[in-house]
């Protein structure tokens, strides 16, 4: 019984497709305290979860909901295999391994659900709560998750919950709600201290964008409402006004562009994309493309579709305390080409 998670065009699309903020995005100020104690009810998109008591085994599906507890000292029954950028023989990212084995569990239960949640072997794990505040759960999905243990679900649209969002939520969804609280004022306070040693990064723009370099008709560009292009706001990078100009729907976190409309990247000082060696080399060859300015001077972040950055460029607390010397560092250079 498998649903969701194709792992196609598609989903590279929806994951594949401000400086230095401290916005979180949620109002924790609404946030129940973890003295209230239980039943707690924590709302989100499909309606309202109650929870009657403090959960003890946790389940996480969909992209890095695993981190949070992780990041917060717990181990969960079970978490959903990673399918982008570095991925080892288990199925997680490095960040995540590492961190399961500094907590004492070499061989993780790993749920084979990149071709559809697999329902039953969630269910054999025998969660107490199933996370999933970053996810593309359909309602369906939630109706059967549902039926297992109390669901955590993003809390407005699918693929929209920034890591600020996921981490209050997932660890409300633990009662560990004070501790997500701090977990997230830890880490702003890093993206702060680490921004701090990139000053040529200061008052510029930047933009995350998907474009097949072997045949670009088209492209995409990530949103603010995008975990990708937010991240970069918080790294201390603008996102550029003619490109907010073209958003129609407040609610897309990605729009999709003719290359006709190429020139629109003119004003933005660094373009991050996926793609590989070749990938820069045929943007700067083509007949559009290679206008832009950004493309010309090698304004460019690739991050290889296979490397730890790709995954990463979609953070979680954890990839974010692996990878945020590595990213800050290629976007510096990009910027030392300015």
């Amino acid at each position: 019984m498998k649903k969701i998670w194709k792992v196609s065009l598609a989903v590279i699309l929806s994951f594949v497709l401000a400086a230095c903020s401290t916005d979180s995005g949620v109002d924790t100020n609404k946030q129940e305290s973890d003295s209230t104690g239980y039943p707690i009810t924590i709302e989100h998109a499909f309606g309202q979860t109650v929870l009657d008591h403090k959960p003890e085994r946790i389940a996480t599906v969909s992209w890095g909901n695993q981190d949070v507890p992780l990041a917060l000292g717990v181990v969960p029954v079970g978490v959903s295999r990673a399918n982008f950028g570095t991925v080892n023989k288990q199925g997680l990212h490095p960040w995540t391994q590492k961190v399961f084995e500094e907590l004492g569990v070499s061989d993780p239960v790993v749920f084979d659900d990149t071709d559809g949640l697999d329902f039953e072997a969630i269910a054999d794990t025998n969660p107490d709560v199933i996370l999933a505040a970053y996810s593309g759960l359909t309602q369906e999905d939630y109706d059967t998750l549902s039926q297992i243990a109390p669901v955590i679900a993003y809390p407005e649209k699918p693929w929209q919950t920034l890591w600020r969002q996921q981490v209050l939520l997932d660890a409300k969804g633990m009662g560990m709600e004070a501790e997500g609280k701090q977990l997230v004022a830890d880490t702003e306070k890093l993206i702060q201290d680490k921004c701090k040693e990139y000053p040529q990064l200061d008052g510029k723009s930047a933009a995350f964008i998907w474009v097949d370099a072997s045949d670009t008709g088209s492209f995409y560009v990530y949103l603010p409402k995008d975990p990708r292009a937010a991240y970069l706001t918080d790294l201390g990078l603008s996102f550029p006004k003619s490109l907010e100009d073209q958003v129609k729907d407040a609610d897309d976190f990605s729009i999709s562009l003719s290359s006709e409309y190429a020139d629109l990247l003119n004003d933005v000082d660094i373009l991050v994309t996926y793609g590989d060696s070749t990938t820069l080399d045929l943007l700067q060859k083509d007949a559009l493309f290679g206008k832009i300015k950004a493309i010309q001077r090698g304004s460019v972040v690739v991050l290889d579709n296979d490397g730890e950055l790709a995954g990463a460029a979609t953070p979680t607390v954890l990839s974010i305390q692996a990878t945020i010397d590595a990213y800050l560092k290629e976007l510096a250079k990009a910027a030392d080409q300015i």
